[in-house]
């Protein structure tokens, strides 16, 4: 009768008389395969975009502490290569545990399953290290939906220097909180910090589910909110017209060049409280006017005047109260160059 096999790690079973003088290298096999199933490593290249059906037999050669000839039956895998496609990798139908280290490059998804049972497998996310377990037709995730950490993800260059506290929701350095985070249940917005290259700016952001959302600064007490260099609105230019159209939310300081009569339409998206600016210049002919529209409010109720020299500018400021823009200021007549 000859030998059997065990169903998960392929040990041989060794029958009655069989394999008289040849024990020695059956037991030997037998080792190296509990040895790789208890802690074996295999780096497995799965490069391109074909699945791939990790390596499985039931070798007694093998007298060696060599696995590369069956990867199934290693603790732990790092999968490698640069991935073409999204793609499954596939251990047997049998019941076992993993470690699994995706190291594959590309930016496409590797999916571990059982032979046969795509459907039932882990997302293994690039960079990052999972410990699972197979029933034989279904991969789980040990640590989903415990509340633990589930993935692992490989960091040769850590960002944080202190520690991250995330019951408390703070960075601190072992001592004191540094940054502290509160949470809303309901939250759909949240900030997002961009870096950027040479010469430009890094950037914050409010971005999330909203479609407008600003960003609210508030201090503790009696503080201040202090600014230790110029803070300033970039100058923007309307579009000269007929009408011409004025966004006081995306551009608070403006200027205009008219280049013919015009008629000033409301400022839209402006807030209480706001101050705004308009610089109204004479193009090279000069003597154009403008018509304010009935919610710019002047002195004595009277529009001004502008100046009729061709080039020259006249400088207006507005405090906006909910419903007219108040004039606060004005000068006349300026040399802009």
């Amino acid at each position: 009768m000859p030998s059997t096999f065990t169903s998960r790690l392929k040990l041989e079973r060794q029958a009655s008389g069989e394999n008289s003088g040849n024990w020695g290298n059956l037991v030997n096999y037998v080792l190296n395969r509990v040895d790789a199933s208890v802690s074996g490593y295999q780096s497995v290249n799965v490069a391109g975009s074909a699945n791939v059906t990790l390596t499985s037999n039931n070798s007694t050669s093998n007298t060696d502490d060599s696995t590369t000839d069956d990867q199934v039956h290693n603790k732990v895998l790092e999968l490698t290569g640069a991935l073409g496609a999204d793609i499954h990798v596939f251990t047997d139908a049998v019941e076992g545990e993993y470690i699994i280290f995706n190291n594959t490059t590309g930016s496409q998804t590797l999916t571990f399953s059982n032979t046969g049972h795509a459907a039932n497998g882990v997302v293994v996310t690039q960079g990052t290290k999972k410990l699972l377990y197979t029933t034989g037709t279904s991969v789980v995730d040990v640590f989903a939906g415990s509340g633990l950490l589930s993935e692992v993800v490989q960091d040769t260059t850590p960002q944080l220097g202190g520690q991250l506290d995330v019951n408390g929701n703070a960075i601190g350095n072992g001592t004191e909180e540094l940054i502290k985070f509160v949470e809303t249940g309901s939250a759909v917005n949240e900030f997002t910090i961009t870096n950027n290259a040479t010469g430009s700016n890094p950037i914050l952001s409010a971005t999330g589910g909203d479609t407008n959302i600003g960003i609210d600064l508030t201090t503790k007490g009696t503080g201040f909110i202090k600014f230790n260099d110029a803070a300033y609105n970039p100058e923007a230019t309307l579009t000269d017209g007929a009408t011409i159209s004025w966004d006081a939310q995306a551009e608070p300081v403006a200027k205009v060049t008219l280049a013919g009569n015009r008629t000033m339409a409301a400022p839209t998206n402006g807030a209480t409280g706001q101050f705004v600016s308009l610089l109204v210049i004479q193009d090279g002919t000069g003597g154009r006017t403008l018509t304010w529209n009935a919610v710019y409010e002047f002195a004595s109720d009277t529009a001004p005047t502008l100046t009729a020299t061709a080039s020259l500018g006249d400088l207006f400021v507005f405090r906006y109260n909910g419903s007219k823009w108040l004039e606060v200021g004005r000068n006349l007549a300026l040399t802009l160059s």
